[in-house]
């Protein structure tokens, strides 16, 4: 029989998520209720709407063959709710996000129903304050008044207002989720500003162009069609070198990367270590609570890892309960240090199901560039055999490979006084 955590997934998250994405659903539909009764109707205004949301479901359905990346993805649809924060009431940058999610739900892809209500709510009050503020300085028609320069300086920074506020939303849920998370992981980066860019760029243009002449629509889908094609692409590929369920590099693109960072060790002579990380009795976390628990410890000690480790290391899943780790220019005793941090934090972790608390411990084998072998081949036989060896010691621990004993010849030549 199913359980209610089953039946409504929502209630299995944190307490303090629930009640963020309550409060936050909450205040968009009574802000969305409010601004509805005092919204006086208009046709044209309604009919507006009805072509920019007919613009976004046309941009949804001429990429809906691509697919859509698991997880967070990005898309292009801000340069239709951004018009509609711009040229229309408030109200209908509330409503705007609900039948394009609705759309994703039924035609791309079906996640988890509470997320997708956080999503639209999220946009809606993002772009429901975006257009209060744009709406409080210009109060003549907002078309017209986008053919001058004063109300498009503004209207882009109400489109930087939508941008930051969405970000910072649904930054703060997936904060909240997963308190281990770094902000910077989950705020900006480069790529991250650049697609803030492009989509404030192409929401502007399309509110003037909408504002000219609701005609022009015409003109503007096929371009941001192509656009967001061209990111689902780049995002589906990069999709495909992940592992679905850790969000790690899967182990043939890590292969590919330590290839890389091994040739380039070679050429300047840098120090380079190898970590080999794997979870202490795991197929009893299986056995005792399920596949699907496994699968949510998997992310969490994956999410443990990349938390610990610096942008420029790189960490992948290499199956099973294994990871693999390169730390670039880390000597013995750096990656001794990393991978009993690594230790540490993944001990101090605790998966929540149902009325228990899961904790695992994690052992590791470390293997060091000219040391422990050469190439990568070498590296991973000495990180393997430097964890069967944590595991013989009773698992939770680091190890390094043993040291080659020396032949007998090797240790008479020495014990007379040659080189040690």
């Amino acid at each position: 029989m199913l359980s209610l955590a089953d039946r409504w997934p929502l209630l299995a998250q944190p307490t303090m998520l629930v009640l963020y994405l309550c409060a936050t659903v909450g205040l968009a539909a009574g802000a969305a209720g409010y601004l509805a009764m005092a919204t006086p109707f208009r046709w044209a205004e309604f009919l507006t709407f009805l072509a920019l949301v007919a613009c976004g479901a046309v941009c949804i359905e001429a990429t809906r063959r691509l697919g859509m990346p698991a997880g967070v993805s990005r898309d292009l649809l801000s340069a239709w709710w951004l018009p509609v924060a711009l040229l229309l009431p408030p109200v209908y940058a509330l409503l705007a996000p609900l039948p394009l999610q609705f759309l994703l739900q039924i035609r791309v892809r079906a996640t988890v129903l509470y997320r997708r209500v956080f999503s639209a709510a999220a946009i809606g009050l993002a772009a429901g304050v975006a257009s209060m503020v744009f709406h409080a300085f210009v109060r003549a028609p907002a078309g017209p008044a986008l053919r001058s320069g004063g109300p498009i300086v503004l209207a882009v920074a109400c489109a930087v207002i939508f941008t930051v506020l969405n970000t910072a939303l649904i930054a703060a849920a997936l904060h909240i989720s997963d308190r281990d998370t770094r902000w910077r992981d989950v705020l900006w980066d480069r790529e991250r500003v650049m697609l803030d860019v492009v989509e404030l760029c192409l929401g502007v243009l399309v509110a003037i162009a909408c504002g000219v002449s609701p005609l022009l629509l015409l003109l503007t889908l096929p371009p941001v069609v192509l656009l967001q094609r061209s990111l689902l692409h780049a995002q589906l590929k990069a999709a495909a070198r992940t592992d679905a369920k850790t969000g790690l590099l899967n182990a043939t693109a890590w292969q590919r990367e330590a290839d890389t960072e091994i040739v380039r060790a070679r050429r300047t002579g840098e120090t380079l270590a190898l970590l080999i990380v794997d979870i202490d009795h795991f197929k009893r976390v299986n056995d005792t609570f399920g596949h699907l628990v496994g699968d949510q410890v998997l992310a969490g000690v994956a999410t443990a890892l990349r938390s610990q480790l610096r942008d420029y290391d790189v960490v992948g899943r290499f199956g099973g309960e294994e990871f693999v780790i390169l730390l670039p220019r880390a000597d013995i005793g750096e990656a001794r240090r990393v991978a009993e941090r690594l230790r540490s934090r993944v001990g101090r972790m605790a998966i929540p199901v149902d009325d228990a608390m899961i904790t695992v411990t994690v052992s590791a084998g470390v293997a060091i560039m000219s040391v422990h072998g050469d190439d990568l081949i070498e590296l991973l036989a000495a990180a393997d055999l430097a964890l069967y060896r944590a595991k013989e010691l009773g698992r939770d621990r680091i190890c390094l490979p043993v040291a080659p004993v020396p032949p007998p010849r090797a240790r008479a030549d020495n014990s007379d006084g040659g080189i040690p």
